[in-house]
């Protein structure tokens, strides 16, 4: 198994799971936010579902810059959207890493916000980067969740909710 289908392999692992929690945001909670300062659960789930995007980016473009690309978090006003965004990038992100050269994972990608550099890195590192990032989130919707007393499913393992 190469690197990339490694890697890959363990972005598919996790897909089964995130859907099955971002199929629990509830429709007439998009909105919601545990806290001010917080994301809405909407932009969140999102968020979770578009993770895998900037593996995508990372293989198409040869960095990515926030202020030149004019990006603006999308928040999503219907619950399918976060579903339909999660089907169109994820086979896409594994594709791209599954067929990667060793080469392709050590080249060196970067993300901006114009003249700041967010990072700097090797597309192999960003792509588990990004894995991390999506547990991290993943983690923070439950939670959220779990406020609105929605049943969380299992991520790693049994919740309260799964236990017998």
């Amino acid at each position: 198994m190469t690197n990339g289908e490694t890697i890959a392999a363990e972005l598919q692992r996790y897909q089964a799971a995130t859907r099955t929690l971002l199929e629990r945001i509830p429709e007439d909670k998009l909105a919601w936010k545990p806290h001010e300062k917080s994301m809405g659960l909407g932009r969140l789930g999102m968020h979770v579902a578009e993770i895998p995007h900037w593996i995508v980016k990372s293989f198409e473009l040869p960095e990515f810059d926030f202020v030149a690309a004019g990006y603006a978090p999308y928040t999503p006003t219907a619950h399918a959207e976060i579903l339909a965004r999660l089907d169109e990038i994820w086979p896409k992100a594994q594709e791209y890493l599954a067929r990667a050269t060793d080469e392709q994972l050590a080249a060196t990608w970067t993300m901006r916000r114009g003249e700041h550099v967010i990072w700097s890195m090797p597309r192999g590192v960003l792509a588990r980067h990004h894995i991390n990032h999506l547990v991290h989130h993943r983690g923070q919707l439950s939670v959220y969740l779990r406020l609105l007393d929605v049943p969380i499913p299992e991520l790693f393992g049994p919740t309260a909710d799964t236990r017998r």
